[in-house]
């Protein structure tokens, strides 16, 4: 077993959930040393024909990647290893939400989008994938491009941003990839709408937390209307900005919102959560074109920092 590799013990605790082959298109190759290839590079972030040849043929383990990455394959694997460690009480639910930005490489730009009438994959011609062809996510309207693969420009140059929330033990709960120059604010709802960890047996999946604590990014009217509709319990500072306006309308101006210090020290959760994802160098540092690519590379990496804590 190589550095980073699934122990034995991780492999049993994924094995239960991996998709089956329908043997219609042939053998899948040994889900765990495709899986042990793909955490290999996304923890060194080496490029995919540079992979260990014990892993086997890189094309596979790229292949694999990428399918698992456009069916939600990734994500479902991570669904279901949070319901396994709810199932077992192991989640604190006082969780925390915060972005942080991703430097693209100047690999991770100029994604492929076939024209109109040309031959892609599968024998059909471009916007009709066939029979073999992955679906993607649709082009957005009004452009698409770099900002439609989740790569944008910020102060920080040619960047991404993940949107996170993360539990009271610093393990991602859910995760949205935007462009870098994105407001958090504006993913907020997103980012919670995906939190969904099933329950044992019949029962609809846990989607709301027990509090939530973020900081001025997302300290607006909306999210707090939001907040109190779902009768979320948060803690989310007053910009002074906001605190000014509302002192200068007198009684007008309404009281002031809730804020408790000690649930908002907390908040330090969601950045160790952070800090442990840039861990691995495939997502700290942005090198695939595909948004979609990205959020399952982000995923995986995910899904390892829970079977490992």
């Amino acid at each position: 077993m190589g550095r980073g590799d699934l122990t034995d013990a991780e492999w049993e605790r994924l094995r239960p959930f991996l998709p089956v082959s329908n043997r219609r298109c042939g053998r899948w190759r040994d889900h765990r040393q495709v899986i042990d290839g793909i955490l290999h590079r996304v923890r060194t972030g080496v490029q995919w024909r540079d992979l260990p040849e014990r892993f086997g043929p890189w094309e596979t383990v790229y292949e694999r990647h990428r399918l698992w990455s456009a069916d939600g394959t990734w994500e479902r694997l991570l669904q279901q290893v949070q319901a396994a460690a709810d199932a077992a009480g192991e989640i604190d639910w006082d969780i925390s939400v915060d972005s942080t930005i991703v430097r693209a490489h100047q690999h991770a730009a100029g994604a492929h989008r076939p024209a109109a009438g040309t031959r892609v994959k599968g024998g059909r011609r471009g916007g009709t994938p066939g029979r073999n062809a992955v679906a993607e996510p649709g082009r957005p309207s009004g452009g698409g491009g770099a900002g439609s693969e989740g790569l944008g420009r910020s102060r920080g140059g040619f960047t991404s941003k993940v949107h996170l929330s993360a539990d009271g033990r610093c393990r991602p709960l859910s995760l949205i990839v935007t462009a870098g120059q994105r407001a958090d604010c504006t993913q907020f709802k997103p980012v919670l709408d995906k939190i969904r960890v099933p329950r044992p047996g019949p029962g609809r999946p846990r989607k709301k937390p027990d509090s939530l604590a973020a900081d001025k990014a997302y300290s607006n009217g909306l999210v707090r209307e939001y907040l109190r509709r779902r009768g979320i319990r948060h803690t989310i500072p007053e910009k002074t900005d906001s605190q000014a306006a509302r002192r200068r309308k007198g009684s007008r101006g309404g009281r002031p919102p809730g804020f408790d210090k000690g649930r908002y020290r907390k908040r330090n959760t969601v950045e160790r959560s952070i800090n442990r994802l840039k861990q691995f160098r495939a997502v700290a540092t942005r090198y695939d074109k595909r948004r979609y690519v990205y959020l399952g590379t982000a995923t995986a990496a995910a899904l390892a920092i829970w079977l490992r804590t």
